[in-house]
């Protein structure tokens, strides 16, 4: 059994073979202090969510599996709330008083980052980028002691800065498109915002920006021109996969990167595990998935947390699993929903059902439609098959619950446990009034509340007396 955690479900499978590098010096940069006005948003743009995860999370995570030396997060906006958002993550913090364009970003990060070694230039709005592309692009640079650019060609390059090169295909210069001429805003050629260049370089250059363009800011795109005119080499690397470079900048283009990231997620989950999936294109992925062999999922699920799917499980349409394991041969019908139960071999759950979490089901069991479990556990070949809610409850083997039975475990202020054991029969619309024990191989008839422990092998059932009257008239409407 293999698990898909976010960070591998951002990319699909590459056959490519990273340059070899030691990552010992290098220095991971992400700039994370934009304002995201166009996120229309209370929450930080680089607190989004992709995949139930910030967006600044995946690029973390994703930096964290080269083992760099540092990583280091120049936050700003809202910076309090990104901190707080990313405080299990151990990095170090830059903060960016003033948001001068991203060179004066770098050159705040410069601080916590040593004087030797490779920097990889990250950002906190570009989730989807994969750890292929951002080790070839620092071992690249690392072992050529060079400038390197991440470039790409796209049909569409309104609003970013074109590369500039000269007839013999030298980088000369990024221009951004507020400065670019009509004929070079016809280049396809684009960069992507992300490099990798040698620390002590960028120690040299960036104290050299200046505020010579359209928006006043120091760009770190004219180091390109300062490597030219100091012959330093410079080179461009292009990215694994077309989708990865995407920038997140406002609720569709995260709709954008969300749907590729699940797309991602899929495919890795058919290709590399074999699960079979009805449709990628409906499948929905927010935290990390486990599956053993010959598991298929049907349309519209989403798993959230840590979910585990053994060997032939089927997971029917509609189903949200979060936090949970499901165990071999075990049948999930449609618009079940478990959150932070453990349910065992060659059960069936469903359709419409609920198990919340602190319940765990052994082999066998089933749970039929509008039954919810909280905080029980149910022992081998048990059922419940409908509309009935079973909380804090022990279920022992064997037992029939009729439908629509109830415990009832809360007086209000406190919660009490019920205990059903081996081979009892719970008829349908019964009430079990907590704390009670119904002993093995009793029998409660239907429509019975119970409120006292009952003995081992007993019918259990309250006086009812039913009134019949003869030659009884329904009542008709009255004529308008």
């Amino acid at each position: 059994m293999s698990t898909l955690s976010p960070a591998q479900s951002a990319a699909s499978p590459s056959l490519a073979t990273p340059m070899s590098a030691n990552f010992d010096n290098l220095a991971v940069i992400i700039l994370a202090a934009g304002a995201g006005k166009r996120m229309k948003s209370p929450v930080a743009k680089v607190l989004q969510p992709v995949g139930g995860t910030p967006m600044l999370g995946h690029v973390i995570s994703t930096a964290r599996r080269l083992n760099p030396r540092s990583i280091t997060v120049v936050y700003g906006h809202q910076g309090d709330e990104v901190r707080a958002a990313m405080a299990n993550e151990p990095v170090t913090w830059a903060l960016q008083t003033e948001q001068l364009g991203t060179g004066h970003a770098v050159r705040e990060a410069l601080p916590h980052c040593a004087a030797n070694g490779v920097a990889l230039i990250l950002y906190g709005d570009i989730p989807l980028i994969t750890e292929p592309t951002i080790r070839d692009l620092s071992a690249k640079a690392a072992n050529l002691n060079a400038l390197v650019w991440l470039t790409q060609n796209v049909e569409n390059p309104a609003g970013l800065g074109r590369i500039i090169r000269d007839a013999a295909g030298a980088l000369v210069e990024i221009k951004n498109e507020r400065d670019a001429s009509p004929a070079e805003r016809e280049i396809k050629e684009i960069w992507t915002g992300l490099l990798a260049c040698p620390l002590q370089k960028l120690n040299e250059w960036l104290p050299k920006l200046r505020q010579v363009n359209a928006e006043a800011e120091y760009y770190l795109t004219d180091i390109m021109a300062l490597a030219v005119a100091e012959n330093t080499a410079q080179f461009s690397n292009h990215p694994t996969h077309p989708w990865e470079c995407a920038g997140v900048n406002d609720q569709a283009e995260r709709a954008r990167a969300e749907r590729q990231y699940q797309l991602n997620a899929a495919n890795a989950l058919m290709l590399q595990q074999g699960v079979t999936i009805t449709d990628p294109a409906r499948f929905d992925l927010r935290g990390t998935l486990e599956c053993a062999a010959n598991v298929a999922i049907d349309v519209n699920c989403i798993f959230e947390g840590h979910v585990k799917l053994a060997e032939n499980v089927k997971v029917g349409a509609n189903c949200v699993l979060k936090d949970c394991s499901i165990a071999a041969g075990t049948q999930l019908l449609p618009f079940t929903m478990i959150d932070g139960a453990a349910v065992g071999a060659n059960c069936k759950i469903g359709p419409y059902a609920r198990l919340r979490p602190n319940t765990t089901l052994a082999a066998d069991v089933h749970i039929g439609n509008f039954v919810e479990l909280k905080a029980a556990t149910v022992a081998a070949g048990s059922k419940a098959n409908h509309l009935s809610y079973l909380g804090d409850t022990t279920i022992g083997a064997g037992v029939n619950i009729g439908a629509g039975t109830i415990t009832c475990n809360y007086d209000g202020a406190n919660k009490f446990q019920t205990i059903i054991e081996d081979n009892v029969f719970v008829g349908s619309d019964v009430q079990l009034i907590a704390p009670v024990r119904v002993a093995a191989g009793a029998t409660i008839a239907a429509g019975t509340t119970v409120w006292r422990n009952v003995e081992a092998a007993d019918l259990v059932l309250n006086p009812k007396t039913q009134m019949q009257k003869t030659d009884w008239k329904r009542p008709v409407k009255k004529p308008k």
